[in-house]
């Protein structure tokens, strides 16, 4: 996480008048970078460190940046597109700056051509942590918004043929763990250093528990492209919540799931929610006719549905508005629902030692926030991803 120069690293000291994270909150807190890493954190006004520049956020509350682990797109675009910089500056003007791409079902040879063009865009940005593929291992039976003839099973030469176009690019994927040849795949992918995640199901608990068994430790999109809860069959909710190992995404946006059934997942599994977007092309953008993957979406009043349809086609979410959602209707505190965005969802990617603290030799990626949780400004690897005035 160096700046990558022979140079002494620019230092650059900020002040808000609260820090937090997950450890709780410092009043009266600075947050000393130098370069792209956190050097030092500290409160008051003694014992401060020199720097070549100090911003005095006032009244700030000042975050981690958020860690989105699930998200389409925005601000008109898809990850699919030829070009997305719109989608990354909508997210990352509202504070998102680590992020997970994620691709809809698609045959295979046209996701490894996905992914060898994401490839390039990696490689030339640090914020992008790789790519998420929420298909083509799916349920039928359970697609969402995805195009049920791109659906296939998880067999060893598609597993094979994503993990060798996805080398060194492929974060997380999800899978249904009832279809044929899922343990397997869940092993395999887990092997080559890539999350899995269960969902787009119609598994049982018993099913869901062998796939978090075999390695499998997030839960898509928690109840949502899956069995609810029932008092004779508890599903894979039921243990995802009771397995430790596991992290569980969660839609907060007041359409996907009910705040009061969400403030319900976070006190059954503390620590373990991630708030995600889940966003498609319309996040940052006009309502109106888009496409998700093949699928022809509507978005009337910021909710997108599959057209034609009553079936939710992603969210027009961004993160600064879960975190509100998650303070304001999941009645969370602050520092609960800011690790929701940020050491939570890093930690579910192996990423907890770098990402989603304000600590050194952490990255160098910050929120600040107004009083009322409005994004201010944002640094992202230390450099302003936002204009003072934005």
């Amino acid at each position: 996480m160096s700046s990558g120069s022979g140079l002494e690293a620019r230092r650059t000291l900020v002040r808000a008048r609260h820090l937090v994270d997950v450890s709780g909150t410092t009043t009266d807190g600075w947050v000393l970078l130098a370069g792209d890493v956190i050097d030092a954190v500290g409160s008051g006004t003694t014992a401060v460190p020199a720097a070549d520049e100090v911003v005095d956020l006032g009244d700030a509350v000042l975050t981690p940046g958020f860690v989105d682990l699930h998200g389409h797109g925005g601000g008109g675009a898809a990850y699919e597109d030829e070009a997305f910089d719109a989608a990354l500056a909508v997210h990352r003007a509202h504070g998102t700056t680590r992020s997970v791409l994620s691709l809809v079902a698609n045959p295979v040879p046209a996701l490894a051509a996905s992914l060898e063009h994401l490839r390039a865009v990696a490689a030339g940005d640090p914020l992008v942590l790789g790519v998420h593929l929420e298909g083509p291992f799916l349920s039928p039976h359970n697609k969402g918004a995805h195009n049920e003839s791109f659906l296939v099973d998880p067999t060893p030469t598609a597993v094979d043929a994503l993990l060798e176009a996805g080398a060194g690019l492929l974060r997380q994927v999800t899978i249904a763990p009832e279809l044929p040849g899922a343990l397997g795949a869940v092993r395999r992918f887990v092997d080559a250093g890539v999350t899995v995640a269960v969902g787009h199901t119609v598994c049982s608990s018993d099913h869901a528990r062998a796939a978090f068994d075999a390695g499998a430790t997030v839960l898509t999109h928690a109840f949502n492209a899956m069995p609810g809860i029932h008092h004779r069959a508890p599903g894979p909710i039921v243990a995802a919540v009771a397995d430790e190992r596991v992290t569980l995404e969660l839609i907060l946006d007041g359409v996907h799931v009910d705040p009061s059934v969400a403030a319900m997942l976070f006190d059954a599994a503390p620590g373990r929610v991630a708030l995600i977007t889940d966003a498609m092309g319309a996040a940052g953008s006009a309502d109106g006719s888009y496409l998700l993957g093949s699928l022809a979406v509507t978005v009337s009043d910021g909710v997108a549905l599959v057209a034609g349809t009553d079936t939710i086609a992603g969210s027009t979410l961004t993160q600064d508005t879960a975190l509100r959602n998650a303070v304001d209707g999941a009645g969370r505190t602050l520092p609960q629902a800011v690790a929701a965005l940020t050491s939570v969802p890093a930690a579910a990617l192996g990423l907890g030692d770098r990402l989603g603290r304000l600590a050194p030799g952490y990255a160098a990626d910050l929120v600040a926030l107004s009083p009322s949780l409005d994004v201010r400004r944002v640094w992202g690897a230390g450099r302003e991803l936002t204009p003072p005035d934005a």
